[in-house]
């Protein structure tokens, strides 16, 4: 299948995924839960018309990062886990990894030497947004990092067969899918290994403050990229092809990967457990595969006891949380934290 930027949209009455309103999708995923019971049963199916493969059809737009002139107030994080071998004043020892969306900042730190993850944390930004909160962080704000890797999340993005790419091209490449805002600028990144340009939007005053505080030594992605690498570095070669789910605060990302190929890559809102059953029935449907046979690996924010895990299971056979990226070591203060969980940011180690 090729990675190319699909057409502007689906016919008139198609069901179109992202476009339709929170009741709507719960209509459909009544509808496509039935439909998916009777091709289990073995009778006829009716489709729901074909996905926009890599299309983005809502526009999204960043929250600017404006500055703030209030004093600096230490944050109150979500979760803070730190290694005692973690040294904040030695940071050229470790990558840091960021990864920002959703009203929330999520970091990890790796050492490099043994290439051991040493410390996680996840924060609520602040009014004022990242640099606020790296303002008041003991760490967070401060250069000398080994390397910054920032990922934003969204669905302002589409993949781009390599051969098709050419810089400077990144707004235009965009323009099929998203509107730039007047706080938002285009941004690339590729992907030698899949042989893909990952073409994105991103706050401009979010990528200004990464240059000026971290430098060279700072990266710009979409978390699709660390993902993706993720992805790619966990599994075998010559696998099967197969469906895997990041489920993320508001936005759940369904990758299809094949034996040498990505096959399929969106990222979708959500608010509901039916809205992510839908999409994920919608895209198994669409690409042919097989709820009795084939596997479900899902990471991100759920649980074994949770509701949307049920009622995945109720449809999908072989659904299982898949583990953190192999190859690294983590400090024994993340085990309080389930091994599925920060897998996306985890995977920006790979880029």
């Amino acid at each position: 299948m090729a990675h190319a930027p699909a057409a502007a949209g689906p016919a008139a009455g198609a069901c179109a995924p992202g476009a339709a309103r929170p009741a709507q999708r719960r209509r459909r995923v009544r509808a496509a839960a039935a439909v998916w019971g009777v091709k289990r049963a073995g009778r006829a199916a009716v489709s729901c018309g074909a996905l926009r493969l890599f299309a983005l059809p809502v526009p999204v737009s960043t929250a600017p990062f404006p500055a703030s002139s209030a004093a600096p107030v230490a944050p109150a994080a979500l979760l803070r886990l730190r290694d005692d071998s973690f040294d904040p004043n030695h940071r050229a020892a470790y990558n840091l990894y960021l990864a920002v969306g959703a009203g929330r900042l999520r970091m990890a730190a790796v050492e490099v030497a043994r290439q051991s993850f040493v410390l996680l944390e996840d924060y609520a930004l602040p009014p004022g947004g990242l640099p606020t909160l790296a303002a008041a962080h003991d760490c967070l704000g401060r250069a000398g990092w080994h390397a910054v890797r920032l990922a934003t999340t969204g669905r302002a993005f589409t993949l781009l067969p390599g051969a098709l790419f050419r810089p400077g091209d990144e707004a235009a490449a965009l323009r099929l899918h998203h509107t730039l805002g007047p706080a938002e600028a285009a941004y690339a990144r590729p992907h030698p290994g899949l042989d893909l340009v990952n073409v994105f939007a991103a706050d401009a005053g979010l990528a200004g403050w990464l240059a000026a505080t971290h430098g060279p030594s700072g990266q710009l992605l979409h978390h699709t990229s660390g993902l993706l690498a993720g992805l790619a570095h966990q599994r075998d070669a010559g696998a099967p092809r197969q469906l895997y789910l990041c489920l993320g605060a508001q936005e759940l990302t369904l990758v299809v990967l094949g034996p040498q190929q990505l096959q399929y890559c969106n990222v979708f809102p959500f608010t509901t457990a039916e809205d992510v059953l839908y999409y994920t029935v919608l895209v198994m449907q669409e690409l042919g595969l097989n709820p009795d046979q084939d596997e479900l690996t899902v990471w991100g924010e759920l649980t074994h006891d949770s509701a949307l895990f049920t009622l995945l299971r109720n449809y999908v056979r072989n659904v299982r949380f898949g583990p953190r990226p192999y190859d690294l070591l983590y400090s024994y203060r993340l085990n309080e934290v389930f091994e599925h969980h920060y897998f996306d940011l985890f995977s920006l180690h790979f880029i």
